[in-house]
């Protein structure tokens, strides 16, 4: 049977590997054909609108996209690797069939009318929905099914760049979050697979080719380049935020019906392209330079082709590209922007370091190549992704010292920054789904210390001498006991560990349990109204087993313990809650298909909703209407009927279209019950 399994593993792989490396190879060509009719087909048709056309073939190509997002499958919107995530994490790989298609199509369209993104995020989501259809159709277990939607990752990045190696990496780091032996052969075969059908259509030549051989000039170059990976960390932080800011705008805009807000990014995006030429250096002729994935012009730099005026206009004028191309419902994926924010950084960088110190420095295309893997990665938060991509894209190993250390501290700066969120993962944060090594881990904040603890609890007095404490452990098989003085009040904690090593130092037999127990002061204890994610963050530094629960308004005053046995209950109890959402959601969002949509409200002091708990909002909510998640600072709260609503929250609602003004309402201005 083992044997068997085995061999559907490797045939599986197999079969996901070929296709992502299909899929690669029509998806590329898809693009080409769109590019080749919208920027040399139908200006040569035209010629009387000038160069107005790249105002035009980005909002057509927007409107085709917006239509087919629409209307077939939302998941495709956007850059595509953190749905594919979500599905790992919370659908055990489950993707819809028909999102290959529509991804295909639609982000064929947006990069080939010009649209600022990039290849990666789409084939991962393509490959990614190829494997788990497969999976699907051939009724695998959850686990199976992972593995194979990691394998289509896998094969499309290798077949789409010829990196293989990337590709193994990338489906392991980001996609599943771990590096585990039982993923990684299927995943390298798929990969491997996917390769050489790229590599027999393509070619095996490196994406970007460098001019000359990059390498120190000067161990001083090693105080320059954590400058330049501080500086990518601030760009890469940016540019997350700017990107879901875009978004949030484009979101609040109602008045527009969302199918139609990809050809406003678009017009917009050539709106950009025909004002930039009038007040910057920079000229284009066919094609803009901040339009498409733009390889072209990163491989200028490594040439030293763009003076250090030019690469700094380039850099944010990519990065208001990309946020207007995604941010108003494009589909594409993030990492040429990356790459070509990188590339100008770091170009820029190396510029200013040649004229500053000509003698110790590399030339300034040496600095764009670390520059690319560093942005990238302080955007994805994917440092060994990061530094593999970079050397199989360009085929150069030399640099490989700098490149790793600045890859690193941009990587660490902006996971402070962004508090811990990449790019990826921050999206799927603002609905409710915080992922950490490829898991849901705000899962636990919705469940509550009081929902789980044990209220009837055994203890002990602070006069018990130790044979009595011998004898009550042997007695009720507890680990550990609260102490409550002579007025019932907390006075510290003792366990079985404690009583061991003073029988091992010979104690009296008459000892006090005072002599040996943990005082209250020094106790780490739980409060009804936390959540098991606290509770978690408290046990763990110390590998504590188990915690008092006591009263806020009166720390002394015993309420119950909450233990390990208590925090898996809690678990399967906050699982529960997330299945019964999704099938709420999805059930309604099969009723309404077209006209559901996830809205979020923040509330202030002055909403009537503050201080009222979920039970008490339901009877005047909205009927089609579902309160999916509250966050709250660094939390993700998943809401049950005694949550209560603070100033500050963020509330994520799953609404009908016609009722988001009529939630709002309710949530500010309406007369609430009192809670």
């Amino acid at each position: 049977m083992q044997k068997n399994e085995e061999v559907i593993l490797v045939i599986t792989s197999a079969i996901v590997g070929i296709g992502a490396g299909i899929g690669a190879v029509i998806f590329r060509f898809l693009i080409q054909v769109i590019e080749t009719v919208g920027y040399d087909w139908f200006p040569s048709l035209l010629p009387g609108l000038g160069k107005s056309y790249v105002v035009l073939v980005p909002a057509v190509g927007g409107l085709l996209v917006g239509l087919l997002i629409y209307f077939f499958a939302r998941e495709a919107k956007g850059h595509g690797v953190p749905e594919v995530m979500e599905a790992v994490a919370l659908r055990g790989g489950r993707i819809r069939p028909i999102v290959a298609v529509i991804k295909s199509l639609a982000s064929s369209l947006s990069i080939g009318s010009g649209g600022s993104v990039g290849r990666e995020g789409p084939i991962v989501q393509i490959g990614s929905a190829l494997g788990s259809s497969l999976g699907q159709w051939l009724n695998l277990s959850n686990e199976r099914i992972r593995n194979l939607v990691a394998c289509g990752a896998a094969g499309g990045i290798a077949a789409t760049f010829n990196a293989p190696i990337a590709g193994v990496i990338f489906a392991l780091e980001v996609i599943l979050g771990e590096f585990s032996v039982a993923y990684f052969g299927t995943v390298v075969i798929s990969a491997v697979l996917a390769s050489v059908i790229g590599q027999a259509v393509f070619g095996d030549m490196p994406a970007f080719p460098l001019p000359t051989e990059y390498h120190l000039n000067s161990v001083w170059e090693f105080t320059f380049y954590p400058l330049l990976g501080i500086l990518a960390a601030l760009i890469g932080s940016l540019f997350v935020r700017v990107l879901y800011w875009s978004e949030d705008r484009f979101d609040e805009w109602r008045a527009i019906p969302e199918w139609l807000k990809p050809a406003i990014g678009g017009a917009l995006l050539g709106g950009l392209a025909l004002f930039y030429p009038l007040v910057t250096p920079l000229k284009w002729d066919r094609l803009p330079q901040v339009f498409n994935v733009g390889y072209d012009v990163i491989q200028g730099t490594f040439a030293d082709e763009i003076v250090l005026g030019s690469v700094l206009f380039l850099l944010f004028l990519k990065l208001i590209a990309t946020t207007l191309t995604l941010g108003s419902g494009g589909s594409g994926g993030i990492f040429a922007p990356s790459l070509f924010m990188g590339a100008m950084l770091g170009a820029a960088f190396g510029s200013l370091m040649n004229l500053l110190f000509p003698s110790i420095s590399a030339p300034p295309g040496a600095y764009a190549l670390v520059g690319m893997a560093a942005l990238f990665s302080a955007s994805a938060h994917a440092p060994i992704t990061a530094v593999i991509i970079l050397f199989e894209l360009t085929g150069d190993y030399r640099i490989i010292l700098p490149l790793m250390l600045t890859v690193v501290i941009a990587t660490f700066l902006s996971r402070k920054l962004l508090k811990g969120e990449s790019i990826y993962t921050l999206k799927l944060t603002r609905r409710g789904v915080s992922l950490q090594r490829g898991r849901d881990v705000d899962v636990m904040q919705g469940v509550y210390v009081q929902e789980v603890m044990v209220s009837e609890v055994d203890t002990v007095s602070y006069n018990l001498s130790l044979v009595d404490l011998s004898e009550t452990f042997a007695r009720t098989r507890h680990h550990g006991f609260p102490i409550l003085d002579d007025d019932g009040r907390l006075w510290g904690m003792v366990t079985i560990s404690d009583l061991e090593v003073v029988v091992a130092k010979n104690y009296p037999r008459r000892t006090p349990v005072t002599e040996i127990g943990t005082l209250y002061s020094r106790l780490v204890i739980a409060y009804p109204d936390e959540t098991i994610g606290d509770v978690l963050r408290k046990m763990g530094p110390q590998g504590i087993g188990r915690l008092p629960v006591v009263s806020r308004s009166d720390p002394r005053r015993l309420l119950g313990l909450i233990g390990r046995d208590d925090i898996i209950r809690a678990y399967e109890v906050a699982i529960t809650r997330r299945a019964e959402l999704s099938h709420r959601i999805q059930r309604m969002a099969f009723r309404e298909e077209e006209s559901t949509e996830f809205v979020e409200y923040a509330l202030t002091t002055s909403d009537n909703a503050v201080g009222k708990s979920i039970s008490e909002l339901s009877p005047i909510l909205p009927q089609d209407c579902i309160i999916v998640s509250i966050h709250r600072g660094d939390q993700v709260i998943i809401p049950h009927g005694n949550t209560r609503l603070q100033s500050g929250d963020r509330l994520t609602a799953f609404v009908h279209s016609e009722a988001t003004s009529s939630l709002f309402q309710t949530l500010k201005k309406q007369d609430l019950p009192p809670g």
